[in-house]
């Protein structure tokens, strides 16, 4: 039998459902922690509705702790039965770990076995390290750019800041090729190193990287740019579709 240091600590994960009381509680509480709040990001009693109502709420437990949570209800996208996974969360100390990609992966099973074409969901997209994830590894498109989309958050991650997000299209049977564009007619979009950071140091230069992207991608958008991919130094990768 091999020993645990023979593992990696991605294969030490169990990635399950969540149904009961008291994981749906403990899904809460590490949820809040992720997000720095003092108040539930999701209580308990709403992560029951959505289990109840067939959508879905995995965790990841790294022996009997709960170190991450992803959940998400049945939605429609291009008339289509999907997944809207609203929220995806870590503890501090297992991102970078592979398990991010693991429990979408998971989701991804367990919409293919409910038979949904979409997942979907929304992430900040002056998050240098989502955009890289959701574009580059999961191989998302960017269907959408929504400003403001919350309205003011205050949780310790996205206070000081308007809430734009972009809206994530992630086809479950993989086979949705990207939109034909003219490599020709190319954009790049910067952001910021690190929002997060930016927001706590100088709230007016994050505030004024905001809206610069907002502007720039929106007016690409309108003008028939699709977003084709970000690159590691921290830009949005867009071409003139035909």
């Amino acid at each position: 039998m091999a020993s645990n240091e023979d593992e990696s600590p991605e294969s030490r994960i169990d990635i399950r459902l969540l149904s009961t009381p008291p994981e749906l509680a403990e899904a809460s509480d590490v949820l809040m922690q992720v997000w720095g709040s003092t108040t539930p990001i999701v209580s308990r009693e709403m992560l029951r509705a959505v289990e109840h109502s067939g959508g879905y709420i995995g965790g990841a437990y790294d022996g009997g702790r709960l170190i991450g949570v992803s959940f998400g209800w049945l939605a429609q996208h291009h008339g289509e039965r999907a997944l809207h996974s609203h929220v995806t969360g870590l503890l501090a100390g297992t991102r970078h770990s592979g398990l991010g990609r693991s429990l979408k992966f998971h989701q991804r099973e367990w919409a293919r076995t409910h038979d949904i074409t979409w997942i979907t969901w929304t992430f900040d997209p002056l998050v240098r390290a989502n955009a890289w994830f959701n574009i580059e590894i999961l191989g998302g498109q960017i269907a959408e750019y929504l400003p403001h989309f919350y309205g003011e958050m205050t949780d310790s991650i996205n206070a000081n800041d308007e809430s734009d997000r972009a809206l994530v299209a992630w086809r479950v049977d993989e086979s949705c090729p990207r939109p034909a564009t003219d490599p020709g007619q190319h954009q790049q979009i910067a952001v910021p190193e690190d929002i997060v950071s930016l927001r706590k140091s100088d709230p007016q230069l994050a505030l004024q990287w905001r809206h610069n992207v907002r502007s720039a991608m929106m007016a690409a958008l309108d003008e028939g740019f699709v977003i084709v991919g970000f690159s590691r130094d921290g830009h949005y990768e867009l071409e003139r579709q035909l």
